[in-house]
């Protein structure tokens, strides 16, 4: 029984290591804002780095895209993009609002770097209705949670998205 114990303990300790190596989250952020006085819908993403590694080029270690380097690979923003269109999307009073990246930027460090995404829409008729589809990287993790934040004119709302329950629609 004590060498069961052991061996259990062993297992568990050597698994926790394991799971601190890489980020044991598998979370998105999304940050979405609109205010009427100025007409303008921003949506900012906050992606794992290896988490869009892994999406991208099935390697979560891979420096081959170089997001926001200097050696940025030629295809890293298509890809991307192409990623994002495949899982996510926003559609402000019913339209589709068509996502084109106006920058990018790496934050944190180590195993923990993110990938910050940022688009920015003119919207001049009022918002009434906003959905929302954020299914980014629920075909990888059967454990993701997408995170989404609204903020209509200053009013926060938060959402909560997984593999089963990929879009919500709120009203204004």
């Amino acid at each position: 029984m004590k060498l069961f114990f052991r061996l259990f303990l062993f297992c568990f300790l050597t698994g926790y290591f394991t799971l601190s190596v890489a980020h044991p989250l598998r979370l998105s952020l999304c940050e979405i804002e609109y205010t009427s006085e100025e007409q303008l819908l921003t949506i900012h993403l906050k992606l794992f780095l290896m988490d869009v590694n892994e999406a991208l080029v099935f390697d979560p270690n891979s420096n081959e895209l170089a997001f926001c380097q200097p050696e940025e690979s030629v295809n890293a923003e298509k890809l991307l993009l192409d990623y994002i269109n495949k899982f996510f999307y926003v559609k402000a009073n019913g339209k589709k609002v068509d996502l084109k990246i106006e920058s990018k930027k790496l934050s944190g460090e180590g195993d923990n770097v993110a990938l910050g995404v940022f688009f920015e829409f003119d919207q001049p008729q009022k918002l009434t209705s906003l959905e929302v589809k954020n299914a980014i990287f629920t075909d990888l993790f059967f454990d993701q949670s997408n995170i989404v934040y609204v903020h209509f004119d200053g009013d926060p709302k938060s959402i909560m998205l997984n593999k089963k329950t990929t879009t919500h629609k709120l009203t204004f």
